[in-house]
């Protein structure tokens, strides 16, 4: 049965001061939705936000990680490390490592058979960008991400993803992208699991969208059928908006 998951981004953002406060925030909020709720602050914030979260209703979550277990990667981190401080889940893909790092399907392919054979749950993120949209060719790009980065994945691997799909042309263009090509997109994502991995798979994913979602439209875009959630950016960094989101199912 799929899943609502609402989950915090806190991307290149706040200190150990500033993740103590919204922290302490958060956990003033009242949550009266079924969504499980995930934060991902930076690397060297997620053992003392694991800590403080340990009692709630909050998941610690990490934004990146390598696929190598060790070695000359300076700078990287593995699965073994995320696992060793308590974080079980990974956001694998995102639009900024892609643009900015370099990442490409075949890399990601590999970091997610890591995270995998480290029982770690994988947020694989994939969307196209604002020429993709306005040449047509959004369908065909979001399929090869897909497919070149997690078709080679027996049935099973599925219990351990969640897919979120993100519009990359809608997040800081000045263009927005409307809850009804939200859901058309996200019933194609299912339409194409359903292609290799067959319907029970395909209707079991949960499928996010995180494309600028905020207090003021997430409840129509969560009340699209084939939208399970969001992976949220900058409305993460209030508490307030955060669970007005969380809140929104």
């Amino acid at each position: 049965m799929r899943k609502h998951i609402v989950a915090g981004n806190w991307k290149l953002n706040n200190n150990l001061n500033q993740t103590e406060t919204l922290i302490s925030e958060l956990k003033q909020q009242t949550k009266t939705s079924d969504a499980e709720v995930m934060i991902a602050p930076t690397f060297v914030n997620l053992w003392h936000a694991f800590q403080a979260t340990k009692q709630d209703d909050i998941e610690v979550i990490s934004q990146n990680m390598h696929f190598a277990e060790n070695g000359a990667y300076t700078g990287e981190i593995s699965a073994d490390m995320l696992k060793s401080i308590g974080i079980q889940t990974v956001i694998l893909g995102h639009s900024e490592r892609r643009a900015y790092f370099n990442e490409t399907d075949e890399s990601l392919a590999k970091k997610v058979d890591a995270a995998l054979v480290n029982n770690m749950r994988v947020i694989f993120c994939f969307g196209e960008e604002l020429a993709d949209r306005k040449a047509g060719k959004e369908a065909s790009v979001v399929e090869s991400q897909i497919k070149n980065a997690l078709f080679h994945l027996e049935p099973s691997a599925f219990k351990h993803i969640v897919l979120a799909y993100e519009p990359v042309w809608a997040i800081g263009t000045g263009e927005t992208a409307s809850p009804e090509q939200a859901q058309d997109m996200h019933a194609f994502i299912r339409k194409t699991l359903a292609t290799k991995y067959g319907n029970a798979i395909a209707d079991d994913m949960t499928i996010l969208y995180g494309g600028s979602v905020k207090p003021g439209n997430a409840k129509e875009i969560f009340s699209k059928p084939d939208v399970d959630g969001g992976l949220i950016g900058g409305a993460a960094l209030k508490a307030e908006d955060f669970y007005a989101i969380v809140n929104a199912f």
